[in-house]
């Protein structure tokens, strides 16, 4: 395995970790302390501001205008418009119904990449896809056995699979503009586009959020700072790091170890017990990242290799 993607793989993993960490985060922000447009809004701002400061100080790359436009409409889609329906999803519905439907997303993005970037579906990949996703089910469904029910789960399901087709469509398009430019170039555009596009639809929310309010503690106000400085600067950074060296379909494929850390989390901190599922769950769904993150060699490539 050559560096590029070996780069590649540690960051979509990370990337997936703080996402996986992130849901029970939001399912608390936006249950207790934020609205989702609020809560919304002060990522978009914070991870606007981090990117901009931070490109002040590296080479500026001269980006061209059409692949500008990509980067404008990729941030609407993949920054905004999926983190917005993230936390509308999870305000009307439970963080396991929300993976479930979220698992869902490598079989849009495979069957996107082949059709608008040409990548191939060898059957070895498909297998890979479906391996991981029973597993991510498998540890989905024994969970929702102890769920609350969310308080309007048809309307919960409805954003959560309004957030899949945005995420997945997010990951084709700026497939090819993650491969040209570095990550900083790209995240402090998207994230621009989309505080401006937000702002109006936000400004007379933030007065009205309960964590800017006397009410705010010490908790709330570290989870916040976690979805700031971790999901929306660092795992949005390593997402074209990511893009720039591995397949769409690769990359997506790694959403389907939200649901496993998830439930790590819930253990770990007395919301869920270890039973006998989650370990078959967790082989399955390393099985599957393997089958699609590896390819069979050629006999050509073994001989050389020999050689």
């Amino acid at each position: 395995m050559n560096k590029g993607k070996q780069h590649g793989l540690i960051a979509i993993l990370t990337a997936n970790t703080i996402f996986g960490l992130n849901i029970p985060v939001t399912k608390e922000l936006v249950t207790n302390w934020m609205t989702p447009m609020g809560y919304t809004m002060t990522r978009m701002f914070f991870g606007a501001v981090f990117f901009w400061i931070i490109g002040a100080f590296l080479r500026k790359e001269k980006v061209e205008p059409k692949d500008l436009m990509v980067m404008l409409v990729g941030g609407l889609m993949g920054f905004l418009g999926t983190q917005f329906l993230f936390s509308q999803s999870l305000e009307y519905t439970t963080p396991v119904i929300f993976a479930l439907l979220m698992a869902v997303t490598p079989v849009v993005v495979l069957l996107l990449s082949a059709l608008f970037l040409n990548e191939g579906i060898p059957a070895r990949k498909v297998v890979g896809i479906l391996i991981s996703i029973s597993g991510a089910s498998m540890i989905i469904w024994f969970s929702s056995t102890g769920e609350e029910v969310g308080k309007n789960n048809s309307l919960g399901i409805l954003f959560a699979l309004l957030c899949m087709f945005c995420y997945a469509g997010y990951m084709v398009m700026t497939r090819q503009i993650s491969m040209k430019y570095q990550p900083i170039t790209i995240a402090k555009w998207m994230f621009l586009v989309s505080a401006f596009t937000a702002l109006p639809f936000s400004f007379t929310e933030l007065n009205d959020q309960r964590l800017f309010s006397a009410d705010g503690n010490m908790q709330a106000y570290g989870l916040l700072a976690f979805a700031i400085v971790f999901s929306s600067t660092l795992a949005f950074f390593l997402m074209p790091v990511a893009l720039k060296h591995l397949e769409a379909s690769t990359v997506s494929i790694f959403m389907n170890l939200q649901p496993i850390i998830a439930s790590v989390v819930a253990i770990l901190v007395g919301q869920d017990v270890l039973t006998w599922d989650k370990p078959i769950a967790t082989v399955l769904v390393i099985a599957g990242v393997y089958l699609v993150t590896t390819r069979k060699r050629s006999p050509r490539e073994l001989n050389a290799q020999k050689a």
